[in-house]
């Protein structure tokens, strides 16, 4: 079995606050994490041609080279599954962490948009 942090699948169920071997949620979160890696596609962030989440194999280094942008992506990974897997209780709580996905994601665009115009010099 993968370690946690490598993982794609598990380390986003453990900023989830669920085990590794807990399996009842696994096609939920796959399909909440593959969701935020097509939005992030759209942002022109990962692969090329997406990315796809199958199972707990799926690491992050196969999404992308270790860099200052594949921290801020999980994180953004991190917050969009816990917003629709467990959504806080309160809308002022919701909306604080949808502003903070908005952010998070201008933020990552801006960040890939530096890289591609260095690698274009």
């Amino acid at each position: 079995m993968p370690e946690v942090l490598d993982s794609i699948l598990l380390s986003i169920k453990k900023l989830n606050n669920l085990p590794p071997e807990y399996l009842a949620f696994d096609n939920d979160f796959v399909m909440y994490i593959n969701d935020a890696f097509f939005n992030l596609s759209q942002l022109g962030i990962g692969p090329s041609g997406g990315f796809r989440v199958e199972d707990e194999n799926d690491e992050w280094d196969d999404y992308m080279d270790a860099s200052h942008i594949r921290d801020g992506v999980k994180t953004y990974v991190g917050l969009y599954v816990r917003l629709l897997f467990d959504p806080p209780a309160t809308s002022f709580t919701q909306q604080m962490m949808k502003e903070q996905l908005d952010e998070k994601a201008w933020r990552l665009k801006a960040a890939q948009e530096d890289l591609d115009s260095e690698e274009i010099a």
